[in-house]
Parts: C-alpha cells; sequence; structure tokens
C-alpha cells in the first residue's frame, strides 16, 4: 500500500525558513517524478516544486531560488527546504506522486495524483 507521511511544518516569521519531508513507501520511491504543492484557503492547488528520478528538478517563478526539492532515495524521503518564507507561502503542503512511475503528472488537483500524504501546514506570519 502505497503511504506518503509529510512532516515539518510550523508557524515562521517572515524571512525564516523550514524544511519539509515526505516519507514514501509502498512503491519503488526512485522510479517516480515527487511533487511538492500547496492549497491555501479559497485558492486552487498550486505545485511549488517537482523532482524527477533522474533528481532534476523544476520550480515555478513563485518559488524560484527560495525553494529547493532534494530526494534522497536511501531513505525513500523526499524534501522542500524553503527558505525566505513569505505570507503568500502560508498553506498546506502535500508531497503528491503519478499514477505511473518514470511518468510525470498533469495533475491540478490533488485526485488526480496517484497518491498523496495528508498534508502539512505552514504558517508565516508575523
Amino acid at each position: 500500500q502505497v503511504q506518503l507521511v509529510e512532516s515539518g511544518g510550523g508557524y515562521v516569521q517572515p524571512g525564516e525558513s523550514l524544511r519539509l519531508s515526505c516519507a514514501g513507501s509502498g512503491f519503488t520511491f526512485s522510479n517516480y517524478w515527487s511533487y511538492w504543492v500547496r492549497q491555501a484557503p479559497g485558492k486552487g492547488l498550486e505545485w511549488v516544486a517537482r523532482i524527477n528520478p533522474r533528481s532534476d528538478t523544476y520550480y515555478p517563478h513563485s518559488v524560484t531560488g527560495r525553494f529547493t526539492i532534494s530526494r534522497d532515495n536511501d531513505k525513500n524521503t523526499l524534501y522542500l527546504q524553503m527558505n525566505s518564507l513569505q505570507s503568500d507561502d502560508s498553506a498546506v503542503y502535500y508531497c503528491a506522486i503519478p499514477k505511473a512511475a518514470w511518468t510525470p503528472s498533469l495533475a491540478r488537483d490533488l485526485q488526480d495524483f496517484g497518491s498523496w500524504g495528508q498534508g502539512t501546514q505552514v504558517t508565516v506570519s508575523a
């Protein structure tokens, strides 16, 4: 059974940093594109980082230079280092994988991914 478990969220002030982790199990972690997505109240799902099985990374403009996604295939763990956090970064953050290995996802909603975690809340406020 596929399982993704996020951790590391919290309450920080603007300009501070957080590191999110996502532990995967029940699938061959190294073979999957992996995503960090977020959802703020009243807003749609926004992807903030993705990494392919070769560890190539991709970011939207809104987080480029501030967020870094990485993976440790030996630990089956996905990470998101978030620096210079802003109030607009406040959201529930989810890790997610596509429905099939080696294949990127075009998902626009969590339900379109193959699997996703329970989410971890990140709140950035003075």
